[in-house]
């Protein structure tokens, strides 16, 4: 138990700690991370209904990304895909993503002046937050990203959770290359 309560006459409500726990430093993180991904997803006014373009309400509103058909996406634009880029925020500022839209993951195969770079698909949220690539499958290996780069389609309604898996978590975790998406459906008109 980690407090008890007592309650008594003018005192009132009290609370007594039996044990004091400790907040680990990669606890803080998970919950750094939760905390922004939660509020980036709430600063995106762009979404959901609101004032647009015929007054307001739920009219014919297109979000920035919004076309007729599936887009082709290319990650981190033309900074491609490579270590120390915020990829979390690039997908962040370049959604929403919609259902068949494909990504496409460039980079360069690895040589004598390049890292590797690969691309992992993680089970979960928790995979995500704290780079655990022990459940992740590997969905494209280092030479993959060369030339046209690694196509993936976003044929599923569900999470997907993007990182290098790379020196063991450390592109995912240091270089800040990993983001997630959750595809939409596009709305006709």
């Amino acid at each position: 138990m980690i407090a008890n309560t007592t309650q008594g006459g003018g005192d009132g409500f009290r609370l007594k700690l039996n044990k004091w726990r400790r907040i680990t430093l990669p606890a803080v993180n998970v919950l750094v991370s939760i905390a922004s991904l939660w509020g980036m997803s709430m600063a995106n006014k762009d979404w959901g209904s609101g004032f647009n373009n015929t007054g307001w309400g739920w009219g014919p509103y297109l979000p920035p990304n919004q076309t007729q058909g599936p887009n082709t996406i290319n990650v981190g634009g033309s900074d491609n895909w490579h270590f120390g880029f915020n990829y979390t925020e690039w997908a962040f500022q370049n959604g929403p993503f919609y259902f068949n839209d494909t990504l496409v993951f460039k980079y360069d195969p690895p040589s004598n002046t390049t890292f590797p770079h690969s691309v992992y698909l993680l089970p979960n949220l928790w995979s995500f937050l704290t780079c655990d690539l022990r459940r992740a499958k590997m969905i494209a290996n280092t030479t993959q990203g060369g030339g046209d780069g690694f196509r993936l389609k976003l044929n599923k309604w569900r999470p997907y959770y993007f990182a290098c898996g790379e020196r063991n978590g450390f592109h995912c975790n240091v270089g800040r290359m990993k983001f997630m998406v959750v595809p939409f459906f596009r709305w006709r008109h």
